[in-house]
């Protein structure tokens, strides 16, 4: 599938060498074994990675941007490609644990008490403002909430209700219903929801984690649902994968975790043929790529 992308997109694929001008890198680890590829091969102007989040290969960019802008490839990711499937998971983790299907399924009885949450009206804390985060903007859209994106940089996002900068999450999250984790992971946003951050949204609230792992402290999470200041929690992703089997927040009845498949291969894979694609030809062309990771800020 890759290699007729790139036979669609005027590109020719060859055996690495001297003469290489770009590298496609479709798998999603192997950063040590990147580094020295392009230490070797320095006349290498383009790299494509397999994934939206591009954080497996931190090292890799950090040395990158040491050399300066004028001397190194550009980088480009999946991002954006990916967003729609993820989005998707998003919408569905958000709705089941309002409406607590993970608990009521493990329970496997019939409950005594009709309970559950609607998602039509209510607020919601977005985190991030790239490609996932637009695309869940899109499918969440006809439940008319209203959404709060907190980005890095400042600039409205359609769709959104308000926009405001990540010095005003603490601000926002007392009002949220629902906290929907769609941002880069670096090093400034590991924990980015932590307990300080729990302990500021509402009883009822509930959070849902589609970036990485690193963004929210797991033991918190756990600590918060067990003891009644949140009310579920849905995630994709945690700090390490796979995550240990033992660990008690598999026990908690209302959080599930979907062990990182909300972009699955069967899913991810055509999407990143068509990015290859579309990269080929526009390198072909001498135009610009799409997905360009500025390795200075790490996404």
């Amino acid at each position: 599938m890759f290699s007729e992308a790139v036979a669609s997109g005027g590109g020719s694929l060859q055996p690495l060498d001297e003469t290489t001008k770009g590298l496609l890198w479709v798998s999603p680890s192997g950063a040590d074994q990147l580094h020295e590829i392009l230490e070797r091969y320095p006349g290498i102007e383009w790299v494509q990675l397999p994934w939206a989040g591009v954080d497996a290969f931190a090292t890799v960019l950090a040395t990158l941007a040491s050399r300066g802008e004028g001397s190194r490839p550009v980088v480009t990711s999946a991002k954006g490609a990916y967003s729609e499937p993820v989005a998707e998971h998003a919408l569905a983790l958000l709705l089941g644990t309002m409406r607590e299907l993970p608990r009521k399924a493990r329970e496997a009885r019939w409950q005594e008490e009709r309970t559950g949450m609607s998602l039509f009206g209510r607020h919601i804390v977005l985190l991030g403002a790239g490609g996932v985060a637009r695309a869940f903007l899109d499918v969440v859209a006809p439940l008319r909430p209203q959404v709060t994106v907190v980005r890095r940089s400042g600039g409205d996002v359609p769709g959104a209700t308000r926009t405001v900068t990540s010095d005003q999450l603490h601000a926002v999250l007392p009002d949220a219903d629902a906290v929907v984790v769609a941002a880069a992971a670096t090093t400034q946003t590991a924990h980015l929801i932590g307990q300080r951050e729990l302990d500021l949204v509402p009883d009822h609230a509930v959070l849902v984690n589609i970036a990485r792992g690193s963004l929210v402290d797991a033991d918190a999470v756990l600590r918060a649902v067990s003891e009644g200041t949140l009310f579920g929690a849905g995630l994709d992703v945690m700090d390490p994968e796979p995550f240990p089997n033992d660990h008690p927040i598999w026990q908690e009845p209302r959080i599930v975790i979907t062990s990182h498949s909300a972009d699955t291969p069967p899913m991810t894979a055509p999407l990143l043929a068509r990015r290859i694609r579309t990269n080929v030809a526009s390198y072909v062309a001498g135009e610009t790529l799409l997905g360009v990771v500025d390795v200075e800020a790490g996404y």
